[in-house]
Formats: C-alpha cells, structure tokens, sequence
C-alpha cells in the first residue's frame, strides 16, 4: 500500500503539476519505477539544497525531520510520500524519545528507513542488525523495541523473545507491516508446495531480499530475479511448478511480464499441439480477429432478441468495424501497452504497417458493406470513423480554447464510452434500422444488452491497466472513481443486465431468447470472481476467457434457434 500510494502520488502530481518535481533519495528501492521517474523527468536529489523551487516528494521510506524542515527552508513544496506504516513507527519514536527512552531499531543500518527513524529518536537511538548487536548493547534504564517495516518476521520473533527475557521493562512494538509480514508466511507455505520459486524485485530492495532468503531457506530452488528478461527458461523447465512472489516495492507491470513469459512459456512446454493452439490463440488475440469474430455473434444474438432475419452483410459488418477500431485504438495505444501489455506493444511495434494496413482494409470493407445496404448506415458509419481517426487530434487551438481538454483523448474516461457506444451502434441500432427501418422497445433492450457487456468488459480492463494508465496519464474510469467503486459498477451493470433479459423476456418484450440469456451476463461475473480470488492472474487465460464472452453469447443464441426451429 505505501509502495502503490507513492508511486501514485508521483505520477498524478507530474500528469498535472507544471512546476519542476524531484523527489529527495529515490522514491522505491525498484529500478524500473526509478527509470521510469528518470523518463518523466522527475530527477533525484540526495542532499538538501541551499535553494529550491517546484516540488519535492518525500521517499516512501521517510526522512528524518531535520531534512523535511531543510527542504521546507529551501522554498520546496513538499509532497510527503511517507508510507503510513513508516510514519506510524516515526510516531513512536518520536513520542518516547521526548519522555527519555532510548530507541532500539531492528533493522538494516544502512537502510533509508532507518536512517529515517534514527532522526526521530534525538540521539537516544541503537540499530540491531544480528543478535550479536542486541547482545552488545547497555542497558537502559527505559527502552522501546520497534523495527523496521520490512524487517525479518521470523529475527523480529527471535529478538522479542529476547528482550522479554532479558529486559522485561523494555516495551516492544511490532512494527512489520503486515503485508511484509503475510507475504513472507505466504512464501514459506507456498514453497512447501511448489518445484521452484521465483522472487521478483529490486537487488537493492530489503523485503525482496529477505523473500528470496527465506525461499532458499525452504530448499527448494531460487530466483531473484528483476525483470522478465532474467528469467532462464531453460532451468525452469524440469519444474511442474512454480510461486511467484514480489516484493513490496515491484510494480503490478513487472510481475505481470513474469506472469505472461512463464504463462506462454509452460502452457506449451509439453505438448507440441498446445504449442501451435497456442500461437493461433495468440494471434487471434492480438490482432483482434477473435474480437472481431465475437463482434459478429453479439450481432447476432441482438439480431436473434429483436425477432430480426439478420443477413451476412450485417453480421459482417459488425465484425470490420470493431476490428478496424480496435486494431486502430492498439495502435495508439502503444505507449501504455510497454506496462500494461509489453507482448501487445512488441508485437504492434513489430508489425506496424501491416496492422495498419489491415485496419485501413477492414474499414473500408465495412464502409462498402454499409454501402451496399443503405445510405444510412453508410453515412453514420463514415461519421463514426471520421470520430475515431480525430480521438488524437487537437480539434481546437489554442487561440481559441487553451484549456486541458482540446482533444477528444483529454476528456476522463471518453475512450471507454466512446467504445461502448460504438459497439451499441453497429450490433444493434444499424441493424433494426437496416431491416426493419425503425427503432422498437426491442431494440432498446438489445442495446442495453451489448453496450453493458462491452464497457463491462472494457473498464475491466481499465482496473487491470491502471499501473500503465496512470504513468502516461490517461485517465481512465477506474483513475477517476476508484477501483473498488469500479469492480462495484461493473457487477452492478451485469446483474441488471441478468434481470433485464429474465425479465424482458417473461413480458415478451424481446423474442424467448431473452429468457435464455439471462445466464449470459453472469459468465463474465464468473470470470471476474475467480480473478479477484486470484485463482488466474492478468493474462493470456484471462484475457481469452474474456472475450470469449461475445462467442458464448452466439452458441446460446444458435442453441436456442435450433431447439426451437
């Protein structure tokens, strides 16, 4: 939590401060998140300057108080990024020292957190690294024991029952945070189960050290890995199983690019069939194929509620459309995927101009379909399209208007209605107007249906990309709300969804499909249940089962038709 609320606060103060910002020692002992800051342009400074200007964020791990007070002097405005845990510790020192105890900090002498905590002890304070520092020390006539917030569980343990031993007027506080704490008793069960484990984290970051010690304490084979690029697949190999854990201080980006290389790598490991199921899957994915594929059946099955005889030109339709979108929004989109999907972004990068090229085939196809059916949706596809292509263009300048939002992009969460908005369109709205030349109650409900399950689906996504959405300063509905109102909206749209379809059906709103679609909303309430269970992480798995939605949502439908041909 400290780690993610710092991380936060430096990037939503460079996404909206103009004022230079630097943060004072680097803000999290991870090497990636401080490239990153270094690529933003947020620089880091060590000592205290005689002057200073912008704004200067204190490191999660603290300072000592006479270093605030210097930057503070220095004309700084400061953004105090101190883990809340840390600030607690800061606390008890602090309020000890100023009643005469003296301070004994277990913990890594060195470490930027407890140089912090020694500044708020007044010089009343003793850093214990081993026990043979513990046994060295005087005795005080008034003591308190606290340690650092990452420290080891199982020495903490060793040195409280010491000291109540010995010294029993001392006062001990645990001061582990308790993330440290479930993280390393999560390693030490996890590693009794598993082949191999995998550690990933900063070289330089205390907690993940102290993971991959305990790790190897457990006997079973190590690595301490930073990034993806590490990994050596080849000794892995032999392992039927493998944990995966993180420090404190790892972005949700770095895991999942561990997570997605091991995932790809020993879906295929064993069975040359699954090698090749896999690269089409893949393909299918990252090209939007799948996607477009599933466009058409969410097509279909609208067309099926509304009692409409949907013909091939509309289905496909549907399906070049959302495939030139897509294709067009991954595109643009390459900047975020380096954190948020880094194989999406290769492969994008890689592929450019063929992407490109099939995007600009796709809609033109689209085009001349709706071409061929009616003018109106011709013209309201050629409309839509001219909107996608200006979503990155400054459509106002300055002299006319110089606030924030001069882009269709600026505005907070456009995108993902912008989506959803064009999915209701092309898989229900030109279709009913195509055919039966009209917009009825049954239309509406179809509506309803696609574009709940398509921003469903989307702002799920946004929840899984926040990390990566936030660094380039996108702002999505999940950045805006919170991801826990989010998750709520989302499972609030699909459970109306579920009794829309249930109870539309029952008042022959919409053909008897409805009926049998009112388990259709809940396949993607199961997928999100089991990934906030966390029994399937962000990836290849989760992303498939995800649009899959769309394909189920056409078998039902083509079930249905055939039972009651």
């Amino acid at each position: 939590m400290g780690v993610r609320r710092a991380v936060d606060l430096v990037l939503d103060t460079a996404n909206t401060s103009k004022e230079p910002i630097v943060t004072f020692g680097p803000l999290i002992h991870n090497p990636q998140v401080l490239d990153l800051l270094k690529e933003k342009g947020i620089p880091v400074i060590d000592t205290v300057p005689e002057k200073g200007s912008g704004s200067v964020l204190i490191r999660a791990h603290g300072v000592p108080p006479d270093v605030k007070s210097g930057l503070k002097e220095a004309g700084f405005h400061i953004i105090d990024a101190t883990c809340p845990r840390v600030i607690k510790v800061q606390t008890i020192i602090r309020t000890h020292a100023r009643k005469g105890f003296s301070s004994i900090i277990v913990g890594d002498r060195d470490h930027p957190e407890v140089i912090g905590l020694m500044g708020y002890a007044e010089g009343k304070g003793v850093v214990v690294e081993s026990m043979a520092d513990l046994y060295s020390l005087p005795r005080f006539d008034n003591a308190i024991v606290v340690a650092q917030t990452t420290q080891n569980t199982a020495f903490f343990q060793t040195v409280r029952e010491y000291i109540l031993k010995t010294y029993p007027h001392y006062q001990v506080f645990n001061t582990i945070c308790d993330s440290t704490e479930k993280r390393q008793a999560e390693i030490k069960a996890i590693s009794e189960r598993a082949d191999a484990v995998i550690v990933v984290g900063g070289k330089k970051s205390g907690n993940t050290q102290r993971l991959a010690e305990i790790a190897k304490e457990s006997g079973k084979a190590a690595y301490h890995i930073e990034t993806e690029s590490e990994l050596n697949l080849k000794d892995l190999k032999p392992y039927k199983t493998i944990a995966i854990t993180a420090g404190a201080s790892t972005p949700n980006w770095v895991i999942n690019r561990v997570y997605r290389r091991l995932e790809s790598s020993f879906i295929t490991k064993d069975h040359e069939w699954l090698k090749k199921l896999f690269a089409v899957q893949r393909i299918l994915l990252l090209t939007n194929l799948y996607l477009a594929f599933g466009a058409g059946m969410i097509s279909y099955t609208c067309a099926k509620l509304q009692g409409l005889v949907a013909g091939p030109r509309h289905l496909m339709l549907s399906s070049l459309y959302i495939l030139a979108m897509h294709i067009f929004n991954d595109l643009t989109g390459i900047k975020e995927d380096r954190y948020n999907d880094p194989d999406r972004a290769t492969f994008y990068h890689d592929h450019m101009v063929i992407l490109a090229g099939l995007a600009i085939l796709a809609g033109a196809l689209c085009l001349i379909t709706a071409y061929t059916l009616d003018p109106l949706s011709f013209v309201t596809l050629t409309i839509m399209s001219i909107l996608g292509l200006s979503y990155n263009f400054t459509l106002a300048p300055k002299w006319i208007y110089s606030g924030k939002y001069r882009r269709i992009r600026d505005i907070p969460g456009a995108k993902t209605l912008l989506i959803t908005l064009a999915w209701g369109i092309v898989t229900t709205i030109l279709p009913a107007l195509s055919i039966k030349g009209a917009i009825h109650l049954s239309t509406l409900v179809a509506f309803l249906l696609s574009t709940g399950i398509v921003f469903s689906r989307t702002v799920l996504y946004n929840i899984l990309d926040m990390q990566g959405d936030r660094i380039v300063g996108k702002e999505t509905i999940p950045l805006l709300i919170g991801e826990e109102k989010t998750m709520k909206l989302i499972k609030t749209i699909l459970i109306f969804l579920a009794i829309l379809m249930m109870g539309s059906g029952m008042l022959h709103l919409v053909s008897g499909l409805g009926c049998a679609l009112t388990l259709y909303p809940l396949y993607l309430t199961a997928i999100i249940f089991i990934h906030e269970q966390e029994y399937m992480l962000p990836g290849f798995k989760l992303e498939f089962l995800v649009e899959t939605n769309f394909i189920v949502a056409g078998l039902m439908t083509l079930g249905w038709s055939l039972f009651y041909s």
